[in-house]
């Protein structure tokens, strides 16, 4: 079996992702909620929410936007699957369960736990969205174990985002609009009317990543959604701003651990 395996799933805006492997992850985002279960071994992960272990048996969480890494514990690495729900589908699901509040009001707030109880929501999701079948039966199952298992780890946000700087939220814009423009520091720094350092500094503090690093997410985020639309891998290269389909290939594998086409054909 492949370390990285995308499975079929009967509702749309779900990505399943079984993996085994002893990969370590550096610092990414991911632009949908993630939630998933450790099966063998450990890991320590970094987040926005503080530095956490877990081990088998625990289910783990991230948000969208939030950086977060993944370093394995001992030799052997360790076993994981993970649902990643799309936030409009999250949306959808928290206006059911809480009425009056939008997507941008909850959050996941430990990005692990030990729960015997909310373990087994996972595993009846997980378990009604790896069916092959796509009928109206498993679609039932499917939306009611899941909205039992974000009612038990979705809450309130604790503290309000942020604020981006103006300076930073327009130079920030500038990178999300055009992801293939070429763009200098001095140009990003002169658009947030500060210094290089100074915006260097300024926009990973309010970023959580480097300006680099920061597009580099952006075009993954974008080539994964057009792969997902049945766009070329060479279009979708060009399109998100990559040098070719090989530094596509190369970012691709470092973030999500599997190859863009293998990604294209689990889609398939």
């Amino acid at each position: 079996m492949p370390a990285f395996t995308r499975l079929p799933c009967p509702l749309a805006g779900v990505d399943i992702v079984s993996a085994d492997s002893a990969k370590a992850f550096s610092r990414h985002i991911h632009d949908e909620f993630g939630v998933g279960r450790i099966d063998r071994g450990a890991q320590k992960t970094a987040s926005g929410r503080g530095m956490v272990q877990s081990v088998a048996g625990d289910v783990i969480t991230v948000n969208p936007g939030e950086v977060h890494d993944g370093l394995p514990l001992g030799d052997h690495g360790r076993a994981w699957r993970m649902l990643y729900l799309s936030p409009d589908l999250v949306g959808d699901l928290v206006a059911d369960i809480a009425e009056g509040r939008a997507v941008g009001d909850v959050e996941f707030h430990r990005p692990t736990l030990h729960d015997d109880r909310i373990a087994g929501r996972f595993e009846s999701v997980f378990q009604a969205m790896a069916a092959t079948p796509t009928g109206v039966a498993d679609t039932l199952r499917v939306d009611s174990a899941l909205l039992l298992l974000l009612q038990s780890l979705l809450q309130p946000r604790a503290v309000a985002l942020p604020a981006i700087p103006a300076g930073i939220a327009v130079a920030r814009s500038r990178l999300d609009d055009d992801l293939s423009a070429p763009v200098s520091l001095a140009d990003l720094a002169r658009d947030a009317g500060l210094s290089r350092f100074q915006f260097l500094r300024g926009f990973t503090r309010a970023t959580g990543l480097p300006p680099h690093a920061y597009l580099v997410q952006r075009r993954l985020q974008h080539a994964r959604r057009l792969i997902a639309r049945g766009t070329s891998l060479a279009d979708t290269a060009a399109a998100s701003g990559f040098f070719d389909q090989s530094h596509l290939t190369r970012h691709f594998v470092r973030c999500f651990g599997i190859a863009p086409g293998a990604y294209a054909a689990a889609l398939r």
